[in-house]
This record gives structure tokens, sequence and C-alpha cells, in this order.
């Protein structure tokens, strides 16, 4: 591995891709964070999903199912838009933070109907090219990449395994296009990969830490980056500004990091982390890029992958000076 390996980024997809292109559309008038989603996906509607607005997608409060494995009913995009749509609703709206890919998937539809264009050609065009991002994109056609799990043997539990965690309706034997061979540059999510052939707002991002680094930069120093402004200070500020669970936005506020700071994980083993400047300057501050394919080393005895959340939290805070006992309790020498 080296500051040149690409990888599949999960879920800081939701923020390195969809928040980005929400942001730039927000700056522009073109989306307005409290108009209901019917506003820009006409049929996305119904008693209860009228009053889900853009601002609840982004703040996993629209009462969306957190997670199920659509390529059990859609092959495509459209399929998936379409199964989305006939869910009902699992939590009321806006009662509570709960955290859903479906609701990301829905913000990724939403970009592309208002712009005319799929979210990795809007963003190429936009963010990632001008800002000179070669790596960060969606079904890369180069690496070299870290490769990922071996197969997709913990989403299958997720389905197969009632005990795992997840209650999936119906026959989980209906369907069996279970990958088994080692993920190389091609998307480990399955609703990424099956019934999204790689492109989706909740997943399916690729890229280096270094690439991964300029975005940070770019919303440490308020929208301005390279002497050109690419959002408004205010825009900036809207987004990171957490609620009072902690999530903003798109990005999420650790309790542990410096007031102001905002981060993302993804489940392949990847972590992003701002932490604006702690010396009363008025910009800048640490881009923190912690990239890993945890999921190359297996599932333990109990199924699950290495929790890394202590790890990259211990990672940050020895950057940032900030004490380490606090975290012995969490399995750390």
């Amino acid at each position: 591995m080296s500051p040149g390996t690409v990888f599949d980024l999960a879920s800081v997809t939701k923020v390195m891709a969809t928040t980005m292109a929400l942001m730039l559309l927000v700056d522009r008038g073109e989306v307005q964070l409290d108009a209901p989603v019917r506003t820009y996906l006409p049929r996305f509607r119904g008693s209860s999903r009228d009053s889900i607005t853009v601002r609840h997608l982004l703040t996993h409060t629209s009462g969306l199912p957190q997670w199920l494995p659509l390529y059990y009913h859609a092959g495509s995009r459209e399929e998936a838009y379409t199964r989305i749509r006939e869910l009902p609703l699992e939590w009321g709206v806006g009662e509570g933070r709960h955290y859903s890919d479906l609701g990301f998937m829905l913000l990724g539809y939403l970009v592309e109907r208002v712009v005319g264009l799929s979210l990795d050609r809007f963003l190429s065009r936009e963010l990632y090219g001008p800002l000179g991002l070669t790596t960060l994109s969606f079904r890369p056609l180069q690496g070299p990449f870290a490769a990922t799990s071996h197969g997709n043997p913990y989403e299958r539990r997720m389905v197969h395994d009632s005990a795992f965690g997840y209650q999936i309706p119906g026959d989980p034997g209906r369907w069996d296009g279970w990958r088994t061979r080692t993920l190389v540059g091609e998307v480990n999510d399955g609703n990424a990969h099956h019934a999204h052939q790689g492109l989706a707002g909740h997943a399916g991002l690729f890229g280096t830490a270094r690439d991964l680094a300029v975005l940070l930069d770019l919303l440490l120093n308020r929208g301005t980056l390279n002497g050109r402004r690419w959002l408004k200070e205010e825009t900036v500020r809207i987004f990171l500004r957490p609620g009072p669970s902690g999530q903003a936005l798109g990005w999420q506020a650790p309790d542990w990091a410096p007031l102001g700071s905002f981060s993302h994980s993804g489940f392949t083993g990847t972590f992003v982390l701002g932490v604006p400047n702690r010396d009363g300057g008025p910009k800048g501050g640490l881009a923190l890029v912690l990239l890993t394919n945890r999921q190359n080393m297996g599932t333990g005895p109990d199924g699950r992958y290495a929790d890394l959340a202590p790890l990259q939290e211990a990672v940050a805070r020895a950057v940032l000076g900030l004490p380490l006992k606090s975290l012995t309790s969490k399995g750390l020498p």
C-alpha cells in the first residue's frame, strides 16, 4: 500500500460524493434543504412520504428502513427506486436518527434528476475534474486497488441469519447471486453492485487518501481552495453544523474530537476526519484520512469484521495530541 493505492470508500461515498453534490446544488439555489423530496422526485409521494424533506434524508431522520437487500427485487437503479417507493416507513418522519443507506440512494437519484446527469459525471465535471482529483470515481478503471472482501459473507449472513441483527422479509433462498471471488476494484456493497451497477448515492466511490484530503481541505477552508471559491462559506457552515444527535447534513460530529470536527466512516475500513484550526485562525485545520481494507482479513468467530472505531479514534487522538487513556476500555493497549 501507498498513498496512491485506490480504495473502495464504501459509505464515505455519502459525504465525499452525494453530500458534496448537494452542497453544490444548495449553494446555487437549485435545491432547497427543507423542500419535500417529491419536489425533485415527483414519484416519491404518499401520505407519510409527502412530508420527507431533503434535510430529513441528509440527517437520517426520514423514517426509511436502514438497509434491505434491494437486489432481491431490483436489477437496476430504476427498479431499486421503485422498490424504495413501495416500502413502508419504519419510524415517523423526523422521529429520531436512524442511519439509512436507502435515504442516500434517494439523494443520489435526486441529484441526477436535478442536474440531468449521472452523479459521477456531475461530480467529475463540477468538482473532481477542476480540482485535479483523478482517482475519485465510481466504477474505476485504473488502480492499484486495495482488495476488499472475499465475496460477501457478512452481507449474506445479514440476509440468511435472523439472529444476526436484521429481519429480512421473505425467503432468503429466492436469490443466489452472492459473489465468492476476492473483490478488487469492484464495489463491495451489494446494493451498489447488483442494483446500481456500481454507481449509487450511498456507496460505490473509489479513491486515494491524497484526493480525499483535498476535499477535506476545501471544507476546512470554508469553501475556498487554491485561490478559488467553490462553495459559499454559509453553505459549508450549514452542512457541517451538527444537531443534538451529533448528526450534521451528511456528516457526523464525533463527540471525542474538538468542537467543530466532522467525520464519516465506511464499512470497508475507511475514515475521514476534518478538525478546524484550534489556534483561533479563521481557516484551515487538520485533514485526516485513514484507509484500510479490514475485510480482507476475513470475519471473526462471531461472523463480523474487526471494529476499527477504536483505532480510528486512537490515530486521530495521537495526531491531535489528545490523551489516549480513555480508550483503554475499548480494548486498546
